[in-house]
């Protein structure tokens, strides 16, 4: 197929694909789909070879969040039955991170719920980064707290931090139907101050939410040029007491075309297979280490996945490989413009700079509710985690 291999070229030169090129991905039928995952495959290989980053989670403190983001459990209106409790301690959230270190994680995301911390909750999550760092000192910690304020990057990543996530998560344009309490520019200047701190910046996106092909494409355009070192690509997890709980819009072979044409828009960037690949994906997942290069291992922050011996078996059966803690992550040429761990001085440039499709006309899947488990384990309760 000429678009397949006009792709593999433009990805193996790290050049942009123009925009009628990445909606012909998720365009492309079910025919075509393991073409398409073959031609993605070669430019993931090309950056990353065979390796998988594990990733994991630690939600410091969860739900009863302000925000109204329609997707989340925790938002403010949320009936989802999820845990709730305030601040961990420094000591519980590094026994938690010990358990993802001890399961493979190369790196453990520090989550909270909120609009965006205060002083005072910067301060918190600066002593548990360094109390995690000073038991696992090569492992690398993000940080996920909401909007920034003018100061706090620099104040994380001088406590250890190597890493800040802010997703965009939606287009610009349909932005305000997803969330009304912040807007799309407030988390745009997120993600830039965290970069312009010296912290990895780490950005993605949520399809599922009734996005257009459109909307997706414009998102990861807009991705490719805010430059993230990693693009998380998360799946909408309908929770119930959430007001998207009933928007099944998802196939596994949808989701797979969307990881592609992410994989080509964003060639040389660590792709990160992340929330809800277990309820839409399924028994599909190994494909989808054909296009990502890093996952999140075990649960999420409200939310159970698979356990993490089964992702360690699903790695190794795919014929993929556990990144070590030695190995940079991210091509030679961004690691040397500040990537790798962390960003410390920076970012690469972003390289390279139409008629829209219209919105699939699929048939709406019917609902795996059943896929749906919330956490019960791990922080901020007294069993076991899953790593």
């Amino acid at each position: 197929m000429d678009l397949l291999n006009t792709l593999v070229d433009k990805g193996l030169r790290r050049e942009l694909p123009t925009r009628e090129e990445a909606l012909a991905v998720l365009a492309t039928s079910d025919d075509e789909l393991l073409d398409v995952v073959a031609a993605a495959g070669k430019v993931r290989r090309q950056w990353f070879g065979r390796r998988v980053k594990l990733n994991y989670l630690v939600n410091l403190k969860s739900g009863l969040c302000p925000e109204d983001c329609s997707y989340c459990s925790q938002r403010l209106g949320s009936k989802a039955e999820i845990l709730k409790y305030t601040w961990l301690k420094p000591d519980e959230a590094t026994k938690a991170a010990t358990a993802g270190v001890a399961g493979g994680a190369k790196r453990v995301c520090l989550v909270a719920s909120g609009r965006g911390p205060t002083d005072r909750d910067v301060d918190r999550v600066s002593k548990t980064i360094e109390a995690i760092k000073e038991q696992h000192e090569d492992v690398e910690v993000c940080a996920c707290l909401g909007l920034l304020s003018e100061g706090q990057a620099d104040r994380l990543r001088s406590a250890g931090a190597d890493a800040y996530n802010h997703n965009l998560n939606t287009s610009e344009g349909t932005y305000g139907d997803i969330t009304t309490t912040h807007t799309y520019a407030d988390r745009v200047d997120t993600v830039q101050q965290a970069q312009a701190a010296g912290l990895s910046a780490c950005s993605g996106l949520i399809a599922g939410m009734g996005e257009t092909d459109a909307d997706l494409v414009d998102v990861v355009f807009s991705l490719r040029e805010l430059n993230p070192d990693s693009v998380p690509v998360n799946f909408l997890i309908p929770m119930e007491g959430t007001p998207l709980a009933k928007d099944w819009h998802l196939t596994p072979q949808r989701c797979l075309r969307i990881l592609a044409m992410v994989r080509f828009v964003c060639p040389d960037v660590e792709v990160r297979l992340a929330g809800g690949r277990e309820v839409h994906l399924r028994s599909m997942q190994p494909l989808a280490l054909n296009l990502v290069n890093s996952i999140f291992l075990g649960d999420y922050l409200t939310s159970e996945g698979q356990s993490g011996q089964t992702d360690l078996d699903m790695i190794a059966d795919a014929g993929f490989e556990v990144e070590g803690a030695g190995t940079t992550t991210l091509p030679e040429h961004r690691a040397q413009a500040g990537g790798g761990c962390g960003s410390h001085d920076g970012g690469c440039a972003p390289c390279g700079d139409t008629p829209e499709a219209a919105a699939e006309d699929a048939e709406v899947p019917a609902a795996r509710t059943d896929l749906v488990a919330v956490r019960r384990r791990g922080a901020g309760t007294d069993l076991a985690p899953n790593a």
